[in-house]
C-alpha cells in the first residue's frame, strides 16, 4: 500500500464524520465512503503528496453528497408526480370494462392484501392517494408506490395468466377466466 494510501484510509472517521454531518445518517455516509475509497484506489497512485490527495478525496466525497441529494430529490420528485397522478379523478368507461378481460378480478384477489386493498380503493373504487395513505396510516409517496407496485403485480400476473390477449390490453378477452 503506498503513503497516499495509507494517508487515506488513516483518515477514515474524520471523512465519515464529514459525510455524516452533511447526510445526517451513518449507513449512507459509510456507503458514501466505500464508494469513494473505491474510486480513490485507481487514481491515488498519481498524488504524491498527503495534503493535495485529502484536499482530492474531499472533493470526491463533496461531489459524492451533492449527486446523494439529487438522486433523493429525483426520487421524491419521481413520487410526489406518481402520487399526482393518481390522485387525478378518473372516469369509468363501462363499454371498455365489459369487454375487458374479466380474469382480472380474479387474479386481484390473488395479490398480497395490501396491494388487493390499495387496488380496490384507489383505482376501483376512486378514493384519493391521500385519503388512502391516510387511512392506512403511511405517507402519501408510500401510498403511491404501493399502489404503483400493485398495478405492476397484477400486469404480471395477467400476461402470465392471459398470454397474447395482456399484450393487446384484454379487450375481447378469450382467455379461460381464472376462478
Amino acid at each position: 500500500m503506498d503513503h497516499v494510501t495509507a494517508s487515506l484510509l488513516g483518515a477514515r472517521s474524520t471523512f465519515l464524520a464529514f459525510l455524516e454531518r452533511r447526510l445526517g445518517d451513518r449507513a449512507t455516509a459509510e456507503d458514501i465512503l466505500q464508494d469513494a475509497y473505491a474510486r480513490s484506489l485507481t487514481q491515488s497512485a498519481s498524488l504524491r503528496q498527503d495534503e493535495s490527495a485529502r484536499a482530492w478525496f474531499y472533493r470526491i466525497l463533496r461531489n459524492a453528497v451533492i449527486d446523494r441529494r439529487r438522486r433523493d430529490a429525483s426520487h421524491g420528485r419521481a413520487l410526489d408526480a406518481l402520487a399526482a397522478e393518481l390522485d387525478e379523478p378518473h372516469e369509468a368507461q363501462p363499454a371498455l370494462a365489459s369487454a375487458s378481460c374479466q380474469c382480472v378480478r380474479g387474479l386481484a384477489a390473488t395479490l398480497k392484501p395490501e396491494y388487493a386493498a390499495a387496488l380496490q380503493q384507489v383505482t376501483v373504487e376512486g378514493q384519493s392517494v391521500k385519503d388512502f395513505a391516510a387511512a392506512q396510516g403511511i405517507t402519501a409517496n408510500n401510498a403511491a408506490v404501493r399502489v404503483f407496485r400493485a398495478r405492476e403485480s397484477l400486469r404480471a400476473s395477467v400476461r402470465e395468466s392471459c398470454g397474447a390477449c395482456a399484450d393487446d390490453g384484454c379487450v375481447d378477452c378469450t382467455c379461460a377466466p381464472t376462478p
